[in-house]
């Protein structure tokens, strides 16, 4: 399938690692050109080499957190590639814990990335974006079944998925489309770093993984394929949808 994404322009954010990452490297693949975000200068430099330089990407140094981003990711996307088609903001993920035991502290900084900054970013580009263009979200599963030890993110997705399925409504006429992704297991960085948190991480891995109908941990480029597919023109009559990429880990429809 022709998914459409050749010449066509991008931001990712948060992308120099990760699901981030995987979802860059795919649309680069696929003949897009990239922008994206990374907190600092090194994890830039390196994310730009490893998706082909800079006739491919472009990355600056932004956290998701900081009112300007969204502004900044639609500059660089017209300044250095002449157009934006769509962006896939993704965040790092809020710290583990329990409802009783996050910090006032904990739950403010995580609003302002997850939740708030996210917003701002979705508001820059939908001002700017025409027919065919796309904004996705990087959401969890959460959004739907709350995860054990992760009580900040179980209370900030599923009211971001709502936001999301709101501005789907509010864009449509335009023909823009807003998506969110629902990644349960995928094998990232910070997936091993959760299950390193327990006392003994193999045993919670092999835990984890006999609860996926799959029976393993997603691969970071089968997130990322679905994340190009539904950025791209392939998928013009999906909008307001909310896409687990599980394994079948969710157990409603």
């Amino acid at each position: 399938m022709d998914l459409g994404l050749d010449g066509r322009v991008y931001a990712v954010t948060a992308a120099s690692r990760g699901l981030g990452f995987a979802a860059a490297a795919e649309l680069v693949a696929d003949g897009a050109r990239v922008v994206l975000t990374a907190r600092s200068q090194d994890s830039v430099d390196q994310a730009v080499r490893r998706l082909g330089g800079p006739e491919r990407a472009f990355g600056l140094v932004a956290d998701n957190a900081a009112a300007d981003t969204g502004e900044r990711l639609v500059e660089a996307a017209r300044q250095r590639f002449g157009r934006v088609d769509g962006v896939l903001v993704s965040v790092g993920g809020p710290p583990a814990g329990s409802v009783l035991d996050a910090t006032d502290e904990q739950w403010t900084g995580a609003f302002d990335s997850v939740f708030l900054g996210a917003i701002r970013i979705a508001r820059a580009f939908a001002a700017v974006l025409g027919e065919q263009g796309s904004i996705g979200f990087v959401l969890s599963g959460s959004v739907r079944e709350p995860i054990g030890g992760l009580a900040i993110s179980n209370g900030l997705r599923p009211g971001l998925a709502m936001a999301a399925k709101t501005l789907a409504n509010e864009l449509g006429p335009r023909g823009v489309r807003v998506f969110g992704l629902l990644p349960a297991r995928v094998d990232t960085e910070r997936v091993q770093h959760l299950d390193g948190l327990a006392a003994d991480p193999a045993a919670e891995r092999a835990r984890a993984e006999a609860a996926i109908p799959l029976r393993r941990y997603g691969r970071p480029e089968e997130f990322g394929r679905v994340a190009a597919f539904l950025l791209s023109p392939a998928a013009s009559y999906l909008t307001g949808v909310m896409v687990p990429v599980d394994g079948g880990a969710l157990h409603g429809i």
